[in-house]
Parts: C-alpha cells; structure tokens; sequence
C-alpha cells in the first residue's frame, strides 16, 4: 500500500499545484450539459494524474470524471476526480480539491482529497485511520442536530430538474446551526472528518465524487449512509455521511418531510 500511498499522494500534489498556478487564467470553458461545466483546467489536471498513476500501475483499471472508464479489467480500480469544485474554480472561487480514491476488489481502501489553497492533504487508509497532513483526525462530538453545522450541495439541474434538494436544505438550515454550501463534496466530507462539520448530505453525486472523501469520513469514526439509512452504493449518487452521533436525526428528519410531501401530493395542495 506504500505505493499507492506515495503514487496518490504526488498524484494528487502535482494536478494541485497545477490548479493553484492556472486559477484566474482559465482558457476554455465548456458544457458537458447545459448546466455542468468543465474547463482546461480540469483537462489538463486529469491528464496529468493519470500519466502518473498509469507510470506506476499501468495495469490498473481507471474510472475518472473528464475520461470515463479505462478499458483495463483489473480488481484494483483508481477513482479520480482531477478538480472537485469547477463552478467554484471557474470563478477564481478558492474552495476545490483534487479528489483520488483507490479500490481493491471493489471496496475503497485508500484516499486522498488534496486541497491546493490550503495545502491540505486529507487521507485515509482503510482500517488505519485517517489523517490531515502528518495528525490523525476524528469527526465532532456534536450529538444535537439542532447544535451541529451541516453541508450540502445541488445538482447542476437544480433550477429545472425534480429532486433538486432545496426542501431538505430549508428543512435541516432551520434544524440545525446551519448549512453550508461550499460546492465541493470531496472537501465536505473531509471537513466531516475533521469536526469542521457534523454532517453533510447531497444527490445525484458521482462515485468519484464521493469515494475518497467517504473512505476518510469512515477511517475518521463517522458513518456513510443513503439519504434514507440504507447502504451506501457509489453508484446511487445519494448520501449521508455525519460524525454517527446525529446520523438518525438526519434521517428522521428527512422521512418526516418525504412524509409531509407525500401527504401534500395525496391531498393536492
């Protein structure tokens, strides 16, 4: 695991240090939807961590956000995601991360969320522990909803598409000390591990979006769920991830207000 460590670490240093010299000198900008950005930037960021990651195991499949799929069938798989916060970055906003997460035989089983601003190393080895920079980290203490600080996110759809998150996040700002919406999930989650934030939650997330940062939160003593307290699945784009202590508070929360709508469809209001 020393290699992958020292591979994703350098990895991860190396595209970060290449974002932090680029913000404010963007040259292309374009849609991979009509709401969802990507820019050079984010091109060249990935191209570089994949010629590193491939240098050293060039047999190893890849899923990265820019690229898709590699066409390697391995049982170890790389989660790359080259700029996490591109709308944030696009306007020289500096809150974004270099996320890497690595999986054995499916499971994640090493991460990395590097954020270049701070020089913030977040990272995690599974049944080791997780870490920022060279200190061990644990998640808050806080086991109120109502004393806890809490993240989210939406989707780029928000303004049009249906399950856009704006009722849960009224319904948990006025449950909680707040919510915040920094528009990075990998540095969420790790500020989730931290004790920065007791919990943060979102939808429609892709795998490389949330692998490494879930890695970390669950190293760091919290607990990863989906939005209604089921297993986590990558794939689904839903969760919930906490310090565990307000983990079902969350929960009921939100079932109360999937309730609340379901009775105001049925009754036409």
């Amino acid at each position: 695991m020393d290699k992958v460590k020292n591979t994703a670490f350098k990895a991860a240093q190396e595209a970060g240090k290449l974002l932090k010299e680029r913000m404010g000198n963007i040259k292309q900008v374009d849609y991979k939807s009509a709401f969802n950005i990507v820019t050079d930037v984010d091109k060249a960021s990935e191209k570089l961590i994949l010629q590193i990651i491939k240098d050293a195991f060039p047999e190893d499949a890849i899923l990265a956000e820019e690229s898709g799929s590699s066409v390697q069938k391995s049982n170890r798989r790389w989660l790359i995601d080259p700029l996490d916060g591109t709308t944030n970055y696009t306007h020289a906003y500096p809150f974004f991360a270099v996320s890497i997460g690595f999986e054995l035989d499916g499971k994640v089983v090493f991460a990395t969320v590097f954020n270049p601003v701070s020089n913030e190393m977040f990272w995690a080895e599974r049944g080791k522990g997780a870490f920022l920079n060279d200190n061990q980290i644990r998640v808050s203490t806080v086991d109120k909803l109502e004393a806890s600080l809490l993240a989210t996110g939406f989707p780029p759809d928000t303004g049009t598409g249906s399950d856009n998150n704006i009722n849960e996040f009224a319904t948990l700002t006025s449950a909680s000390h707040g919510v915040r919406r920094d528009g990075s999930a990998a540095l969420d989650l790790s500020f989730v591990a931290c004790g920065r934030l007791d919990g943060f939650w979102e939808t429609k997330l892709s795998p490389w979006d949330i692998a490494a940062g879930g890695l970390i939160v669950e190293e760091a003593g919290g607990k990863l769920t989906n939005l209604t307290g089921g297993p986590l699945e990558l794939t689904s784009g839903y969760i919930l991830a906490t310090n565990n202590l307000i983990h079902n508070q969350v929960l009921e929360s939100l079932a109360q207000l999937r309730q609340a709508t379901l009775v105001k469809e049925v009754s036409g209001d």
